[in-house]
């Protein structure tokens, strides 16, 4: 085993800086979003969203759906990474907080490909159809088993899945008083499944890569 690098808050900003940092879109998008106060947790880092356009570009995806939009951040980097005549779908409960990102949608030229849905997540993931070549999950952690279950069939082989928060703050080790059971669970729940590979990324808190086979 080689050494593993301890990412302090100082390398973290290197490796942002060094790799994709924030365009000034993205970062004004960050900032309106860090008022709305303690739920602006929620917010992809900044790694992430250059991990997920990458991502998107390298599997030259054209069809893609986000489970979890919060202020329109991931869609914002997913969309960035799909060809103009691409589409990613964007199921949310809140009208108010994907608002939020429908400016700076406009602004990156990206609107015409992102087409929000709003409802309760698992009803809406049950409707969707047709082939995707990405999703990414990023909503109600117990509820990831079901979108796990409702997306493998609908992602293409050679596709990508991407669960969001899986480590929990690595409260997923040991017990805790705020334990994460259903993060254990679905990770329990997707390293067994053979129609998948997964690999689980230190980055934010926790994302989870699941290819289809």
């Amino acid at each position: 085993m080689g050494n593993q690098v301890l990412v302090t808050d100082e390398l973290h900003d290197y490796m942002v800086a060094h790799g994709m940092p924030l365009d000034e879109i993205a970062a004004d998008l960050v900032a309106e979003t860090g008022q709305l106060g303690e739920v602006s947790v929620m917010l992809t880092t900044a790694d992430q969203a250059a991990l997920l356009t990458t991502l998107t570009r390298l599997i030259s995806a054209r069809r893609a759906v986000e489970i979890g939009t919060f202020t329109g951040f991931s869609a914002l980097a997913i969309s960035r990474g799909l060809p103009d005549d691409g589409q990613l779908i964007c199921l949310d409960a809140s009208e108010e907080w994907t608002s939020i990102g429908r400016k700076y949608w406009e602004r990156a030229g990206v609107a015409e490909r992102i087409e929000v849905r709003i409802g309760d997540g698992h009803a809406l993931a049950a409707e969707l159809d047709g082939s995707f070549d990405l999703a990414f999950v990023d909503a109600d952690k117990p509820g990831y088993i079901d979108y796990f279950e409702r997306l493998v069939p609908l992602i293409r082989p050679n596709g990508l899945m991407l669960f969001d928060n899986t480590l929990a703050a690595g409260r997923v080790v040991g017990q805790h008083s705020h334990d994460p059971v259903d993060r254990k669970e679905f990770n329990a729940h997707i390293a067994k499944d053979d129609r998948v590979d997964v690999v689980i990324l230190g980055i934010g808190d926790g994302l989870t890569l699941v290819r289809k086979k």
